[in-house]
């Protein structure tokens, strides 16, 4: 059994479609970041950095509380426990290149394209430019990448297409547009691609099931970024 944490955003989705891909039997357990969850001393003993996803394997190789955290972590380690969803052996220098290339660029730069548009005091012209533009940047390293081939890497859907797909599938609140997709048709094919398979919808059902706070007021600010806020304030608050 996958005990799999959670919260409706892209990291954890690419996690929930390899459980969906794969039929890990997994339980879903949500962690409300608005309200803190990610913060409490159980949680931190799963991620000690206080972000989602993460799993604990009852079954791993570590005994039968595994922890493994980091959405493109988790991936290569489901992956590499199921035997699924690697390509071939000829497959793993690309397969790691473009994974590393999602997490340090495509993941992180989109988050703070968000961060910018839609959480930051309004005014930051110059952050919302540069995250926009490197989130179109890599964009089009994808979409030139793509041009001529169905997936990311070799021949067959991997890890790097989910790792993909949890972002792009954000692409209208990435970019504050509301078919940001349409200028890059090689990556709109590959998302229409992606989102025809069933285990999408299951995502999606899944991100659905659970009521999470959506209202960003103090507790929300102070929960998702809590390095915007004094140590001493944030101590008193805990």
């Amino acid at each position: 059994m996958i005990r799999f944490y959670f919260h409706p955003t892209p990291n954890p989705a690419k996690i929930a479609l390899m459980l969906e891909e794969t039929g890990l039997p997994y339980e879903a357990i949500p962690v409300d970041t608005r309200k803190g969850d990610q913060h409490d001393p159980a949680f931190l003993a799963i991620n000690p950095n206080g972000k989602v996803p993460a799993i604990i394997d009852t079954e791993g190789p570590a005994g039968p509380a595994t922890r493994v955290f980091d959405s493109n972590a988790i991936l290569l380690y489901l992956a590499e426990k199921t035997g699924q969803y690697l390509g071939t052996p000829a497959d793993r220098p690309e397969l790691l290149s473009w994974l590393m290339f999602i997490a340090s660029g495509l993941g992180p730069f989109s988050g703070q394209a968000v961060h910018f548009q839609h959480a930051a005091p309004a005014g930051l012209d110059y952050a919302v430019n540069r995250y926009r533009r490197e989130v179109e940047r890599h964009y089009t390293v994808l979409d030139q990448h793509l041009t001529d081939r169905r997936y990311i890497v070799g021949d067959t859907f991997t890890i790097a297409d989910m790792s993909a797909w949890g972002w792009l599938e954000r692409a209208p609140r990435v970019l504050k547009e509301d078919y940001p997709l349409e200028r890059w048709p090689a990556l709109a094919r590959f998302m229409h691609d992606i989102n025809a398979r069933p285990a999408v919808s299951r995502v999606q059902a899944l991100m659905k099931r659970h009521a999470f706070k959506t209202d960003m007021d103090d507790q929300a600010q102070r929960a998702l970024f809590p390095s915007n806020f004094p140590i001493h304030s944030r101590e008193q608050r805990s």
